[in-house]
């Protein structure tokens, strides 16, 4: 069965609703979505008592998603920034899961997981809500139906031994990026997508990033300003 409550506009008590729930039934998927991830502030402090460091506290484990719309898409203020740099500073421990997928069955493989999983983490998904229409961001059937939640996307689109410069991003600038490298015909630029922030996976941006020669410079390109995002998580 799939429940579905348009709830009242109170983030600290809806959320903190959910977070009981999903406590109470683990076995269960359990989302929460901002209308947009801005609003997500009003609930800060079920996220920073309890939702960030209650397994560490009083060793309650809850698998709670919250999928917060983030994206700087021109909609103005309060409809622009989810605060991903908070989440990752209060991240720690492996106390959650901060994820910003690209496609719809990164998207599905990875709300699989949550229940599939044996333990329980909160996850935090950063969504644009842009990708609904994107003509790119689609998936086929078969990628729904088979393979798994890729933590790191590697370019296989070009010729590593061409690649002079390796972009790493993540989210929806990824789709920004290969436009204006389609149009500017660049050849010599590899984009390697950073689809779980943390708990950042370093053995798959290793493998990512090892068809490329030594010393090949790496960058890493948001839509954020430098002091939020991911800029200082990555660094």
């Amino acid at each position: 069965p799939v429940q579905i409550y348009n709830s009242p506009l109170s983030e600290v008590a809806v959320l903190g609703f959910e977070y009981g729930y999903s406590l109470d039934y683990p076995d269960g998927l359990v989302m929460w979505e901002a209308q947009f991830g801005d609003f997500v502030n009003v609930a800060q402090p079920i996220i920073d008592q309890f939702i960030a460091s209650s397994e560490e506290k009083w060793h309650r484990v809850s698998g709670v998603v919250m999928l917060l719309p983030h994206g700087f898409e021109g909609q103005g203020p309060e409809h622009s920034s989810a605060r991903l740099e908070r989440f990752l500073q209060l991240a720690a421990n492996d106390n959650m899961q901060i994820v910003y997928p690209t496609t719809p069955a990164q998207y599905f493989h990875l709300l699989r997981r949550q229940v599939l999983r044996k333990w329980r983490k909160p996850l935090v998904v950063m969504a644009p809500k842009s990708l609904l229409r994107h003509p790119q961001a689609t998936s086929t059937l078969q990628e729904l139906a088979e393979g798994s939640w890729q933590r790191v996307i590697p370019d296989t689109t070009i010729r590593p031994e061409s690649v002079k410069r390796i972009i790493l991003c993540s989210g929806k600038v990824y789709y920004d990026l290969l436009k204006e490298r389609q149009e500017k015909e660049h050849s010599d630029t590899a984009l390697i997508r950073v689809e779980q922030l943390y708990p950042l996976p370093d053995e798959y941006l290793i493998k990512a990033l090892a068809p490329y020669r030594d010393g090949t410079p790496v960058v890493w390109v948001q839509e954020e300003p430098e002091n939020m995002g991911a800029w200082h998580h990555m660094r």
